[in-house]
């Protein structure tokens, strides 16, 4: 591919969607799933032929290596999960260890494969992370107000303080009409919160 061909290809440039804020990061547009019955499994648990888990969300809370095929060979990878009831977006990893860009590319390689998988046809509810305060002025970019969200509270218990912190901060900037939570929320964890439990989640019917 030349250079020209290059600079024009939506793929290469990933810029072929409404952007939001200083790091233009795409939009994942605001979706509503029914609350009532929400059930979720793990990415890594999914399989082309599954016919009996396609009710359930697919969730990302898993080491990064298993999914980043989602953004660098997205056409593959989504035949893998259209089947499925709804995806939430991969949770990248976000550790205030981090370099800032790599949390920035963390957050923009996250709401890309969301806005790409919306293109597609497919029911995408974003997962919310953060790292520490640094992070908050672009980890919740890129996702309307009042949208449906994901969290996730593996490894959280450790640090409370901090992530009730960026909790708090999520509620302020993005005002989610409802957060599905993978693992149980700290009582002080305030939102119309959707209670899924992580070993549920694990338990995939073959």
């Amino acid at each position: 591919m030349t250079s020209y061909e290059l600079r024009n290809d939506p793929l290469f440039l990933r810029n072929g969607f409404e952007q939001e804020g200083e790091y233009q990061f795409p939009i994942i547009k605001k979706q509503d799933i029914d609350l009532r019955n929400i059930n979720l499994i793990a990415y890594s648990d999914t399989s082309r032929n599954d016919t009996k888990n396609l009710d359930k969300g697919v969730h990302f809370f898993v080491d990064d290596w298993r999914f980043e095929g989602m953004y660098t060979h997205p056409k593959r990878t989504l035949e893998k999960l259209s089947k499925y009831r709804f995806l939430l977006t991969p949770d990248y990893s976000l550790y205030q260890e981090m370099p800032i860009w790599r949390q920035i590319e963390s957050v923009g390689k996250a709401r890309w494969v969301g806005a790409n998988w919306q293109k597609e046809g497919q029911l995408v509810i974003p997962t919310v992370s953060w790292s520490n305060s640094q992070s908050f002025r672009f980890c919740f970019k890129g996702i309307e107000k009042h949208s449906i969200v994901a969290i996730g509270m593996i490894g959280c218990k450790k640090n409370k303080e901090g992530f009730l912190r960026g909790y708090n901060e999520m509620l302020r900037q993005i005002e989610p009409s409802a957060i599905i939570c993978l693992g149980e929320p700290f009582e002080e964890m305030e939102g119309n919160i959707i209670v899924v439990d992580y070993m549920s989640s694990r338990k995939v019917v073959r």
